[in-house]
């Protein structure tokens, strides 16, 4: 016998650009929004009845009338608002989730002058939100950041790790730490302010980055994960996803010179690949 296992549908890759205006200073959200959702829909997949299938492309269409209508004032908000719409007006739909990452604008500033509708695409990363609403049960809200380049040119080693015959790598006290992290955390409490608490993560997780003596990436990805636990009660485990993005220290030796760690090649592929959940006990 052949039976459907879990299965899910929805709307991939739906662009919205917000413009809020408020005289001349205007505010740009750029969002990348998911939409999923699970129920009732063996029939369609067995045999080929769509009754119960709202079409992708409303889905999509429901993103912008939403985008048009909400208050919401972060990407938390729209993503519980996107999910909750779903679910409470699909009665097939026992589950559904949002995920957004946004492209973060900043006002453009020349010399003393700042600019209310000119803008600038800042490059630190993207923030990342997603919430799951079950039928019957409180949002699950996930927020974080992706593709955060970060690096710290002190206050970071590798030594003392394990050795065979295959083993070229040479030990190092003082190295570059460069990496373009994932961190996303899950809250385990109702949050208040979602910018607030966003704040507090993120100040914590770069301020662990920069302070840590570094023993290794696994080493700093903890202390990092930790602070934002202890920085933010709302949150109840955080995962990050650190790929070492090696820089190579440069031989100049053949050209005569030295290189007190001074010059180095940076390297893409390959590269180490970390990443931990850290939760509360």
């Amino acid at each position: 016998m052949v039976i459907l296992g879990e299965n899910r549908y929805g709307k991939s890759r739906v662009r919205v650009m917000r413009v809020e205006r408020d005289g001349q200073q205007h505010r740009v959200s750029e969002w990348n929004i998911d939409l999923w959702l699970k129920g009732n829909f063996e029939d369609c997949f067995k045999d080929g009845d769509n009754s119960r299938i709202l079409p992708t492309d409303t889905m999509k269409n429901t993103v912008y009338s939403l985008a048009r209508s909400s208050r919401a004032e972060t990407i938390e908000q729209f993503a519980i608002e996107l999910a909750s719409h779903f679910v409470s007006t699909q009665e097939q739909v026992a589950e559904a989730g949002a995920s957004i990452h946004s492209n973060l604008w900043q006002h453009i500033q020349a010399g003393e002058e700042t600019f209310g509708s000119a803008f600038v695409q800042s490059s630190g990363g993207r923030e990342t939100a997603s919430a799951v609403v079950v039928r019957g049960t409180a949002p699950t809200i996930m927020a974080g950041i992706a593709d955060l380049p970060i690096l710290k040119t002190a206050k970071s080693g590798f030594s003392g790790y394990l050795r065979d015959r295959l083993t070229t790598l040479r030990e190092a006290q003082d190295r570059l730490l460069g990496t373009l992290a994932t961190i996303d955390w899950t809250y385990a409490s109702t949050v208040a302010d979602f910018r607030q608490a966003r704040t507090r993560a993120t100040e914590a997780i770069f301020g662990a980055f920069a302070r840590h003596d570094s023993l290794s990436v696994q080493h700093t990805l903890f202390a990092m994960g930790q602070a934002a636990l202890e920085a933010e009660p709302a949150i109840g485990e955080i995962h990050l996803k650190m790929p070492n993005k090696h820089c190579n220290l440069v031989d100049l030796s053949a050209f005569g010179q030295d290189n007190p760690n001074h010059i180095f090649v940076p390297t893409d592929e390959p590269h180490g690949s970390i990443e931990a959940c850290i939760k509360r006990t």
